[in-house]
């Protein structure tokens, strides 16, 4: 990456350089501003940022340690390429801990949080419809992590966090090849499930979002 305005302008005031650093160098994976293979420079990334080394190096650091960036016997620091192998066992663990947020989060999903959720929903199928791939990326993470942080989760959310780390770039890459027309969505049926009360529906409706979802990356696309 080599433009700043890749970066987006912190939403808040952080405590630290480096707790900001972090938090945009992360922002920018999620939202698949670094596809896989890119290569990473402590140098470049401190220029994009207007700020030194320093904090670069630690938010690097941190996300090699996340999986989310990975450091090769070079000491060259990478946005990790994925296997089928691993790409199965990151679906599998994704919908594992998505279920259990999404069933945490039910119970404090009100008329105003419902609400919430189908405007974001819009969002994301106005994106669908509009083959707006960057509507749709931020979108869809706003839609999911704003129902999972309804349950007030410690643990699972940064598991799922990581998760979401190690994949944005793949799914970026695709939706650039192929586009988003596409894809499938099944937020409406979490939608309904959700106000329906059953846990089981919404369960299923995770599931089918997430397996859909990735598994819609062919092998092929993988190297």
């Amino acid at each position: 990456m080599s433009e700043s305005q890749e970066f987006n302008a912190p939403q808040e005031e952080y405590r630290t350089t480096q707790e900001r650093v972090y938090y945009q160098v992360r922002d920018a994976i999620l939202r698949g501003k670094f596809l896989p293979g890119h290569a990473i420079t402590i140098r470049g990334l401190a220029a994009d940022l207007d700020c030194s080394p320093m904090p670069v190096r630690e938010a690097l650091r941190r996300l090699t340690s996340e999986r989310a960036l990975e450091l090769s016997d070079t000491r060259r620091v990478t946005v990790p390429t994925m296997t089928p192998e691993k790409l199965a066992e990151i679906c599998a663990a994704r919908v594992a801990l998505e279920c259990q947020a999404a069933e945490q989060a039910l119970p404090r999903v009100g008329p105003e949080q419902l609400e919430q959720l189908r405007k974001l929903d819009e969002r994301v199928t106005r994106a669908l419809a509009d083959k707006d791939i960057e509507e749709y990326v931020t979108a869809n993470l706003e839609f999911h992590f704003t129902l999972y942080r309804l349950g007030d989760p410690h643990i699972i959310l940064s598991l799922i966090e990581s998760l979401w780390l190690q994949t944005a770039p793949l799914q970026h890459l695709v939706f650039q090849r192929f586009g988003v027309q596409e894809l499938p969505d099944r937020h409406q049926d979490l939608i309904d499930a959700i106000a329906s009360g059953e846990p089981d529906r919404v369960r299923t409706a995770i599931r089918q979002d997430i397996e859909e979802g990735l598994g819609s990356i062919s092998a092929e696309e993988l190297l």
